[in-house]
């Protein structure tokens, strides 16, 4: 295989150190190109496959995703980046058999296959039935970006905002308003004096003068059957941005994690790998190495891709999501092109009002709540086929 420059999600490429400017990206001018480095930043990602002898779903269901579980690891692995770049920095790197910081191992054991971590198979795939998709059928990038949104309003310790774009459009207004509101798990404690991750005020009222760190999912369609060709120069330049989390999609029934591009070709991760189960050891720690892809990652064709794709971004601060919609409005939304999506900053006056989620006030934890919340989501909007 040929290693030339490429550009990764989070930045535009290095060789040497890295920096906050350039994320993690892996092309210098005037460098040598060093294929470990590529390697390095692919293991230093969260990888998650198939897996096969974990309880099974909802008690009885299957007790592995083999086969139908794609797409929910591909959400999973958008995830985990952006929890990474929470909690470790975009310039974190996993080393083999290395200690590895206490926040690591909390993110990790977030997506371990049983029914009481937050983001595992179970949550997701029984979330999915509240979204009209039964227990083993394939999720499509919009549908596991629903089920992620929802999953995070239980999840107490990352208190993520996660916004959805609906109608290809993607509205500055309603993103402020969600992520300077209280985490959902004190949404409805009028008790509460402070949070952790902020610090809010006593007596809290609904809003805040802080920012909760932000995963904005964009899901699109670049076309009916196939991505059309006048969308592919935008599409590379959403890897470059330092915000970048990369993008789920793939082919037909076959999803990928796409973390980069080399010229013409995407980089992604491929959860197609079927591996047994890991739990959590007594200390608390996991055996993380089946967790990390620890060989040269695969590419495809960028016309080669399926047109139903999901964008992400990860927005730690309000002045992170500043840059990106100037990044945006300057490399996305030029004048006389083809758009692939919209930025507006106010809430379109024909749309239902914004309602920023909350958590629901249930009773129970674990699977036995997801179950528990099923009917109180609407189902997720279809978003509309973009001219071509």
């Amino acid at each position: 295989m040929e290693w030339r420059p490429w550009s990764g999600a989070g930045g535009d490429g290095w060789v040497g150190e890295r920096t906050q400017a350039s994320g993690d990206t892996l092309r210098s001018p005037g460098d040598k190109w060093e294929k470990s480095k590529l390697l390095s930043d692919v293991s230093a990602r969260l990888w998650f496959t198939y897996r096969r002898k974990f309880s099974p779903i909802g008690g009885t269901g299957p007790s592995s995703d083999s086969g139908w579980g794609c797409m929910l690891r591909c959400g999973q692995m958008m995830l985990a980046q952006a929890l990474i770049c929470k909690h470790l920095g975009r310039d974190w790197c996993w080393e083999k058999q290395q200690e590895q910081p206490e926040e690591y191992h909390r993110i990790l054991k977030c997506f371990l296959d049983r029914k009481d971590c937050c983001y595992s198979i179970h949550q997701m795939a029984q979330m999915g039935v509240g979204e009209g998709k039964s227990i083993g059928e394939w999720f499509g990038p919009n549908t596991v970006a629903q089920v992620l949104k929802k999953l995070a309003l239980f999840d107490e310790w990352n208190s993520l905002a996660v916004y959805v774009s609906m109608d290809n459009t993607v509205v500055i207004e309603d993103i402020k308003k969600m992520c300077h509101m209280c985490p959902p798990h004190l949404a409805h404690d009028s008790s509460s004096s402070s949070w952790n991750g902020v610090g809010w005020n006593s007596n809290y009222s609904g809003h805040s003068s802080g920012w909760r760190s932000l995963l904005l999912i964009v899901p699109l369609r670049l076309g009916i059957n196939q991505i059309n060709p006048v969308y592919v120069d935008a599409f590379k330049e959403c890897f470059k941005m330092p915000q970048s989390l990369g993008a789920l999609g793939g082919k037909p029934n076959s999803a990928y994690y796409f973390i980069g591009f080399l010229g013409d070709e995407l980089i992604y991760l491929d959860p197609h790998t079927t591996q047994t189960f890991v739990d959590s050891e007594e200390n608390g720690t996991v055996d993380d190495q089946s967790f990390h892809c620890q060989q040269s990652p695969h590419r495809m064709k960028i016309l080669n891709l399926d047109p139903s794709v999901a964008l992400g971004f990860f927005c730690k601060e309000e002045e992170d999501f500043d840059n990106w919609c100037g990044l945006v409005q300057k490399a996305i939304l030029k004048p006389q092109s083809l758009q692939m999506f919209e930025l507006v900053q106010k809430h379109p006056a024909h749309w239902p009002p914004f309602i920023p989620p909350t958590k629901p006030e249930v009773t129970t934890t674990g699977a036995e709540l997801i179950e528990s919340t099923n009917n109180l989501f609407e189902l997720e909007e279809d978003f509309e086929i973009l001219s071509i």
